[in-house]
């Protein structure tokens, strides 16, 4: 077995100019990603490496790549990828790195690359899949829990229910987890995916496509490593990539 660490795509966001002085990075676009993402796939004994916005070269990409994640961020997939309907007043989108991301989910999947989709990233992977968006929570689920939890997002925010026989139930070894929340949309249908976790509310929580060596969404963020599930959902994404064909 080749003892390298497995290569992890770990996606990025992108920021509009905001110069130093007014409190920003830099008075130029510049990408940026919380530190705890590639800290969890180096503690998982993967080597991580960020990902431009390029869809154009997405497929080129993921043929270097063992394994991919797609993370999360303060922005909305748009309706129109999944015959939403007009877009609710709450949503913001970012067509380039949604563009970017779409691709490279779909190389991946073409190419039979384990994939981790977090938070946005679930969404995008149900998209990709063929499924659907709730919009605005408050909008589709009655008493809804605060799945934009008001304490620290280190911090756990509900539990969620996990699917017994699933994938994610086999990684976990856990019926129940509790989890860190950050979102005002959520999966409303999965597509070609199943259904493999879900919040007391009904919201889906965790979508894996069945047959592939290693495609699963969390609506949560792992990274945060608040649980030992989160943990080792980064190494069974690592284990898996490192015995990719």
């Amino acid at each position: 077995m080749d003892a390298s660490p497995p290569l992890i795509g770990v996606t990025l966001d992108r920021e509009p100019p905001c110069p130093p002085e007014q409190g920003g990075y830099s008075g130029f676009p510049w990408y940026a990603m919380r530190c705890n993402y590639m800290d969890a796939v180096t503690m998982a004994g993967g080597l991580p490496v960020g990902l431009a916005h390029d869809a154009a070269q997405a497929a080129a990409v993921m043929a270097r790549l063992d394994g991919l994640i797609v993370t999360g961020g303060a922005f909305d997939i748009s309706p129109d990828l999944y015959d939403g309907g007009a877009p609710h007043p709450t949503v913001t989108t970012k067509a380039t790195r949604t563009d970017a991301e779409l691709a490279l989910v779909r190389a991946a999947l073409e190419l039979g690359r384990p994939i981790l989709g977090i938070c946005g990233g679930e969404q995008l992977l149900a998209v990709a899949l063929g499924g659907t968006l709730i919009q605005h929570i408050p909008d589709a689920i009655a008493s809804p829990l605060p799945h934009e939890q008001p304490n620290p997002r280190d911090e756990a925010g509900h539990e969620i229910t996990i699917v017994p026989g699933t994938r994610l139930a086999h990684i976990t070894r856990a019926s129940r987890m509790a989890v860190n929340s950050a979102h005002h949309q959520a999966v409303a249908t999965p597509g070609r995916a199943i259904v493999s976790a879900v919040a007391a509310d009904g919201v889906i929580e965790a979508v894996e496509l069945p047959g592939h060596p290693f495609c699963i969404g969390v609506q949560w963020h792992p990274e945060f490593g608040i649980s030992t599930g989160d943990r080792l959902l980064f190494r069974a994404l690592t284990d898996a990539s490192r015995h990719r064909e």
